[in-house]
């Protein structure tokens, strides 16, 4: 049975990068563009009587911005996965966009397969969070933080000290397999404490568990890696 292609819809205000992408997407065999738009109300829009998987969002946009835009198709049930598109100089709407429920977050300018491999991970239920750029993104918006540094979710205080660990690393960007390398542990060990972290959390995936973990202070920005 064949597999069918990742549904993807590409939402940007420039016109010539929506085609760049749409070009790029064409090419790979397991990819189909199946809509475009201009901002993000007409995403929402369209959003209604096409289906889709992975929707690529552009941040600054006139009518809607793709932040309130990411945050109300992703409140819908069975929403598509977003893959925000961001700048240097708009990293702080990424960290909004995630808020917001993105399941991740490239650069407009990142290598085609970079892209083309975002994609796929989201698709298949995981995040993307790049460890440089998730810290150059916190970096950049870390006065908006709480300035205490003692956790504020109560909910922390039900993970075990090797949950805890697995969160800390989880919030630096590290995927399974380094944190494996890391803690000496399998991969598939790995796995289940970060299935573990989210559930006990309530949290949705591993974007959710970088934003909880600098918002309550359990990690500061521009700390090094554990």
């Amino acid at each position: 049975m064949p597999i069918l292609p990742i549904r993807v819809m590409l939402v940007d205000d420039q016109v010539l990068l929506r085609t760049g992408f749409r070009m790029v997407l064409a090419a790979q065999p397991d990819m189909e563009v199946v809509a475009e738009a201009g901002d993000g109300a007409e995403a929402i829009e369209k959003l209604r009587a096409t289906t889709v998987d992975v929707v690529l969002m552009d941040v600054r946009m006139p009518r809607l911005d793709g932040v309130e835009a990411t945050r109300r198709i992703c409140a819908e049930p069975g929403a598509p996965k977003v893959l925000i598109l961001t700048t240097f100089d708009l990293d702080e709407y990424a960290f909004s966009g995630l808020k917001a429920g993105a399941s991740g977050f490239m650069l407009k300018d990142v290598p085609p397969g970079e892209l083309l491999s975002a994609i796929r991970s989201v698709h298949s239920g995981d995040a993307v969070v790049a460890p440089s750029t998730t810290r150059r993104l916190l970096d950049r918006f870390s006065p908006m933080l709480p300035t205490s540094t003692k956790p504020q979710h109560k909910e922390l205080d039900r993970l075990t000290g090797r949950e805890r660990e697995v969160m800390l690393l989880v919030a630096q960007g590290l995927s399974n397999g380094e944190i494996a390398g890391r803690l000496v542990l399998s991969e598939a060990t790995v796995k289940t404490h970060v299935g573990r972290i989210l559930t006990k959390l309530g949290l949705r995936d591993r974007v959710q568990v970088v934003v909880l973990a600098y918002e309550t202070g359990l990690v500061r920005a521009g700390s090094p890696p554990g």
